[in-house]
């Protein structure tokens, strides 16, 4: 059985932050697409195309650190507005969040919060200085407490350590999060990171957070193509059961017809829920 979700940049561009893997941050000037919001019925229609290409989640990302008031109501507005047409599992990726705009999001549909640990709590500092990890931790820890199921994971490549993983899965280990993206790193000329991933390192990945979380949705998210190429069903075959269909934040995916036939022609289900 597998899950497929889709990716629905909301706010682009916008953030402050200083993390060195994001080119969503100001202070890299990265040549991509920026604005402030998509209007509601690009998002809607953005959800029906989703929904006709299999997708079970319908994720609504705004860049920068957090939600605030402002941010809140856009995307409480937006999931209402999709769940209003398209019968699909709203996930929310919006920054760190306290227990009552969590909330405020539940009640507007929200079913799933996305809120990535990204790295080992060790390795963080490396990576951003302009926020702590433990702030993620928090927002993780408020998310279930609220209710809302968990998807937390990492991007592999960024030149961490094998520790600094093992560290990050130890990490997730006391969230037990729903599900769990394992993004690798896409670089950029104007990104101060540089890729350090291969193929057998993400298997490898793939298998050992299989082996640590037998009950989660593990999802092989941004730079699957970059990674396998048109090989990225090994990492279903090493354990992984979800992918990102069509593009993602600020880069190109993969055609989602593509990607069916692939999982079609291995024999795989695809999930009608999650």
């Amino acid at each position: 059985m597998v899950y497929l979700c889709a990716i629905c940049n909301i706010r682009s561009g916008a953030c402050r932050e200083d993390c060195k893997f994001c080119t969503q941050s100001v202070k890299w000037g990265a040549d991509i697409n920026r604005y402030k919001e998509k209007s509601i019925e690009m998002i809607v229609n953005e959800a029906k195309l989703a929904k006709k290409n299999k997708a079970v989640g319908f994720c609504l990302v705004t860049s920068g650190k957090g939600l605030d008031d402002k941010t809140l109501e856009y995307v409480c507005k937006s999931a209402k507005a999709v769940l209003k047409e398209v019968d699909i599992n709203i996930i929310a990726c919006n920054g760190t969040a306290s227990k009552d705009q969590l909330k405020e999001l539940k009640k507007a549909g929200v079913s799933i919060y996305n809120h990535n640990l990204e790295t080992s709590k060790e390795y963080y500092p490396k990576i951003c200085s302009t926020h702590k990890w433990e702030e993620r931790f928090e927002t993780c820890e408020n998310i279930k407490s609220v209710g809302l199921r968990l998807c937390s994971g990492g991007i592999f490549g960024m030149g961490e350590s094998e520790e600094d993983r093992i560290s990050l899965l130890n990490s997730l280990k006391k969230l037990n999060p729903d599900g769990i993206p394992i993004n690798f790193f896409i670089g950029n000329e104007r990104l101060p990171l540089k890729a350090t991933h291969n193929k057998e390192m993400a298997i490898g990945i793939i298998k050992m957070f299989r082996e640590n979380f037998p009950n989660s949705i593990i999802m092989i998210a941004g730079g699957r193509e970059v990674v396998f190429g048109d090989k990225w069903i090994e990492g279903i075959k090493a354990g992984a059961n979800s992918i990102v269909i069509g593009d993602y934040l600020t880069t190109k995916g993969e055609r989602p017809d593509k990607d069916i036939l692939i999982l079609q022609k291995e024999g795989l289900e695809l999930a009608n829920e999650c």
